[in-house]
């Protein structure tokens, strides 16, 4: 269930970003430094990234894994144009290998949230099915490698469309698609109670 999950936002994701005009690629995305080509290389590494190429990255960026990400996309994005990073996600949006430390829920996370990194900088709606939104949202939040645990630790998440609900203390609303980016690090408005 989650590899086909995974496989059909890959797809879904694919087909948004060719559908992207020559400018909306070179406009910035919602990941800080980052384009919307940028994003569409960071896409197609998962499949593409083992050991060897997360060791060396990590020495190369003296351990600091969101530089070691940024590079790693940025450099792919230098390599290949718009049409070659489509294609690439395409051929392997079914593939089951996985960066690295993580787990199988990761890629989906991944799809989810970059898809609307790119979608929200540019003034579209990409729409994000409940029922793999809260999958991955639920895998979101009792991971550690996110930081949601402890940005959360005294709010309970109250998604305003559908019926799913999460943690203790203060109540924060909002929909799905947006706690799910807030859990993530992305910033993003969560309405208080009442």
């Amino acid at each position: 269930m989650i590899p086909d999950w995974t496989r059909a936002e890959r797809l879904s994701l694919a087909d948004f970003l060719d559908a992207l005009t020559d400018a909306e690629w070179r406009a910035p995305s919602l990941c800080p430094g980052w384009t919307v080509h940028d994003v569409a290389a960071h896409m197609t590494l998962s499949t593409r990234t083992g050991w060897r190429e997360c060791i060396v990255g990590a020495i190369r960026a003296r351990g600091d894994f969101n530089r070691m990400v940024a590079r790693a996309a940025t450099e792919r994005a230098a390599r290949f144009d718009r049409v070659e990073l489509v294609a690439q996600l395409r051929e392997t949006a079914g593939s089951p290998r996985r960066a690295p430390g993580s787990g199988l829920l990761d890629p989906l996370v991944d799809a989810l949230v970059h898809g609307q990194d790119v979608a929200r900088a540019l003034g579209r709606v990409r729409e994000m099915p409940e029922e793999q939104t809260v999958a991955a949202l639920e895998h979101v939040l009792a991971s550690r490698f996110y930081g949601a645990r402890k940005r959360f630790r005294t709010i309970r998440l109250v998604a305003t469309d559908a019926d799913w609900t999460s943690g203790t203390g203060e109540d924060r609303h909002a929909p799905l698609g947006d706690l799910l980016l807030a859990a993530t690090g992305r910033t993003v408005t969560l309405t208080p109670a009442g």
